[in-house]
């Protein structure tokens, strides 16, 4: 009887268990805030007394705090406006400079070190600001900087595509275009090449057409500029044909991949999309790796190719991710999933015709596997979060960089979900991740939102970004603050430059962040 009680117990556990960690978030996270930078506080006081609301602006919060997706970075604000129009930014800026105010601008709030606002500031809410309108002829879009990918997407589709954007569809592109995005297309690179023009208004309300060719250093200083020189009104974006893929998947050695790269994907134009995705199992940690190609095999997806579908399989995929925060026997199960049973369940969604005789091929759109919210990633755990990484080395110091990368993570307690590999060009932007053409080690880590998990994090980041620039690479910099400032400095040997030039356009410092207080006091000007 009493067996059979504990049975029961265990059974109910279990199952409460599973349940917790394949359920939908209850609401976005705020775990707490890491209030410094290498060692100096980062908490500003609050204002005394702050000035009156303006009532013609059109508020969605008055104080409050405000948070990031790492669930680590909450901040008191002075209030969000929600802009859906021009007229609002610049009524925003009047009076936030009238007030003494600084302005932070956010969106969907992916960059993890308080990128998109700042301790007091009057911050602008961009996602309602989100027109696209399609110039078919010219082959581009011209959107607000509120739009996220994934309604772009479905306005384009079937018969074009985005060109660069992120891996997953969930970001805006005033956000991409700040922190210069780049994703599954090695062959396109980065935003950046494919921006034609964008309109910016500048901290005394003047707007300023840009490009690579017109007003090209505030192009270059916008693009990759983290929000710090002006509020995007419009881009004009390049875009592509919605072209047919056949994919594939290999599985290889990590260690063979720069040379696979060379020999299999930079010598086929016919590539156009690729993905390379290392183990997190003890057994093979990040030794062995699947890469996702997509040859292209027509220029147009047939009569009766479907709309883009939602993501499916959210809560099986969600507990797998979850379990393996656990490590061992479950990171061993995920990437068995996902070496065995993703091709079983591959959504094949270009139906073949005369034109498509690719016999039992898998083909897909280009926008297939561009169309991905990842909303397995989205949990309601409250005592942990999953903090993003990216490390840029150049092409040749690629192997070796990943053959040390791989011991420091296996000598760490710090759980690895996932870790990928990306291809970047050289980037002509001032605040440049890649000065040569790299390839970049992308990490998604689990931490306990703790101050343990804090320090281990912060250790983490700071021995990778150590080995990175042995390699001579750099670090991305949308992620937690947790860099010295001698890896700030060897890393963005431009900070200097980028940081004059923000005082030339934005005398008064009118666009700020938490991110930017912390680049100041990292590098001795504040």
């Amino acid at each position: 009887m009493a067996g059979a009680v504990v049975a029961a117990a265990g059974l109910g556990w279990a199952g409460m268990t599973l349940a917790r960690l394949s359920r939908d978030p209850s609401g976005p996270k705020s775990l707490g805030r890491i209030a410094d930078i290498d060692g100096v506080p980062l908490a500003a006081e609050p204002l005394a007394p702050p000035p009156a609301f303006d009532p013609a602006l059109p508020w969605s919060m008055k104080g409050g705090e405000m948070n990031d997706a790492s669930a680590l970075s909450r901040t008191p604000v002075y209030g969000v406006v929600e802009v859906t129009e021009e007229a609002h930014v610049a009524a925003a800026l009047a009076f936030a400079r009238q007030n003494g105010l600084k302005v932070s601008i956010a969106a969907v709030r992916h960059s993890m070190g308080g990128h998109a606002f700042d301790d007091n500031a009057l911050v602008l809410d961009m996602l309602k600001f989100n027109k696209v309108e399609l110039d078919e002829g010219a082959r581009t879009i011209t959107v607000q900087p509120g739009a996220r990918w994934h309604d772009i997407q479905n306005i384009l589709h079937p018969r074009f595509a985005v060109k660069a954007m992120q891996s997953s569809d969930i970001f805006s592109v005033g956000g991409s275009i700040a922190v210069n995005a780049h994703g599954m297309d090695h062959q396109v690179g980065s935003i950046a090449r494919t921006i034609r023009s964008m309109r910016v208004m500048l901290a005394d309300g003047s707007v300023v057409a840009c490009s690579a060719s017109e007003n090209a250093d505030l192009f270059r200083h916008v693009v990759g500029g983290y929000g710090l020189f002006g509020v995007v009104l419009s881009a004009v974006i390049e875009i592509t044909d919605n072209v047919v893929y056949r994919t594939t998947r290999e599985v290889i050695r990590t260690d063979d991949f720069p040379a696979f790269f060379e020999d299999k994907l930079v010598a086929d134009p016919n590539i156009g999309l690729f993905y390379g995705h290392l183990s997190t199992a003890p057994g093979n940690f990040m030794e062995d790796m699947i890469v996702y190609r997509y040859d292209r095999v027509a220029d147009q997806p047939p009569p009766g190719t479907p709309a883009l579908a939602e993501p499916s399989g959210v809560t099986l995929k969600r507990l797998i991710m979850n379990l393996a925060k656990h490590g061992g026997v479950f990171q061993r199960m995920k990437w068995f999933a996902e070496e065995t049973l993703e091709p079983r369940f591959e959504a094949c969604t270009v139906p073949r015709s005369d034109a498509l005789t690719e016999a039992e091929a898998c083909l897909v759109t280009r926008n297939d596997p561009m169309h991905d919210s990842v909303s397995y990633l989205f949990n309601d755990l409250q005592d942990d979060t999953d903090i993003l990484h990216e490390y840029f080395v150049p092409r040749a110091n690629f192997a070796s960089f990943v053959k040390e990368a791989r011991e420091i993570l296996r000598g760490q307690p710090l759980q690895l979900l996932n870790a990928s590999v990306r291809v970047v060009h050289a980037e002509d932007v001032a605040l440049t991740y890649a000065p040569e053409p790299a390839l970049s080690l992308v990490l998604y880590v689990n931490q306990s939102a703790d101050e343990e998990g804090n320090r281990r994090m912060r250790a983490l980041t700071r021995a990778m970004i150590d080995l990175t620039l042995a390699h001579g690479g750099r670090f991305f910099l949308p992620y937690q603050l947790h860099y010295t400032a001698a890896q700030l400095r060897a890393s963005y040997p431009g900070l200097a430059a980028f940081l004059a030039y923000k005082k030339e356009v934005d005398p008064d410092e009118l666009f700020g962040s938490t991110f930017y207080r912390g680049m100041k006091l990292l590098s001795g000007t504040a």
